[in-house]
């Protein structure tokens, strides 16, 4: 199941989620200074054109010991690894700050942008991280060099056994991306709701899983259909059952399939003829045809 929709904007504009974002994935001492009441989004976008089918921004402004940090979260969609995203992360930001002192007159220093790259992709994150590695070191330019880093949360970097210790809306949302087990993760969000105080929170996530598995791909005309608040533990089982049951019938038949495709391969090896397989095993001949020239 493909589980990549920008329906992840939505998610993260919760602040319950957010909050769980930062504390269990950012490990900087500064994220236990944060005041997550105070915190509010900015509603504004700074990705290129270029970029807006495979990626999505969210910006946050949040207090900070008296002060106010804003963070900038990049959700990449697209499977391949943009070797440049140090660049790109650098151009929203500095496209931040224009707008910032347009918007704020006479203000003698810039704020404090945290800038996050969120990829739920399937390939390893190999791209750096740091501008500077992306700069010819030949001439030295000492301290004249540009010097920016991005902290990456690659999803598929988090082994199910550190998903499972954690155990949050973030964490199973990770668990559905990268470890996708329908039984494992249709037990995980039983077990969410029932630990989740924020059950706004928890629903988002419930629904956004509703409508991928029983839809596909979320635009962003259906976030109305992710509000839905559930109440109890029988409401989400009863959700949960619906929605799975296309997916469930998909994986019985595709072990169906799989079933009488090995039967016809011993069958091949046996010498049987084609259209005697085709007729015991219900498969196509010229699928029959095709297996038989792969032995």
């Amino acid at each position: 199941m493909n589980i990549h929709d920008s329906g992840y904007k939505k998610l993260f504009s919760n602040q319950t989620i957010f909050r769980q974002l930062l504390t269990t994935f950012v490990k900087e001492d500064w994220v236990d200074d944060l005041d997550f009441e105070s915190c509010q989004t900015i509603d504004k976008s700074f990705i290129s054109e270029h970029y807006k089918e495979t990626e999505s921004d969210l910006l946050y402004k949040v207090g900070l010991k008296e002060r106010e940090i804003y963070i900038y979260i990049l959700i990449e969609f697209q499977s391949t690894v943009d070797d440049f995203m140090a660049l790109r992360v650098l151009n929203y930001i500095t496209n931040f700050y224009m707008d910032y002192l347009t918007s704020n007159k006479g203000v003698k220093k810039l704020p404090a942008v945290f800038p996050i790259v969120l990829y739920n992709g399937e390939r390893l994150w190999t791209a750096p991280v740091n501008l500077k590695n992306l700069i010819e070191e030949n001439p030295s330019l000492a301290q004249f060099s540009l010097d920016f880093q991005y902290f990456l949360i690659a999803e598929n970097q988090y082994s199910k056994e550190a998903l499972l210790t954690i155990r949050n809306i973030v964490s199973t949302l990770f668990l559905a991306e990268s470890h996708y087990d329908i039984d494992l993760l249709e037990t995980e969000l039983i077990n969410l709701f029932e630990a989740e105080a924020d059950k706004q929170a928890v629903s988002l996530l419930l629904n956004w899983f509703k409508q991928l598995a029983t839809h596909g791909r979320i635009d962003s005309s259906d976030y109305r259909s992710l509000e839905q608040v559930y109440l109890t533990q029988e409401e989400v089982k009863t959700m949960l059952v619906t929605a799975l049951k296309k997916e469930r019938k998909e994986i019985f038949e595709k072990g169906k399939t799989e079933g009488k495709v090995e039967v016809a391969k011993g069958m091949l090896s046996k010498g049987m003829q084609i259209s005697l397989i085709s007729e015991i095993t219900a498969l196509p001949k010229e699928q029959i045809e095709q297996l038989k020239s792969e032995i």
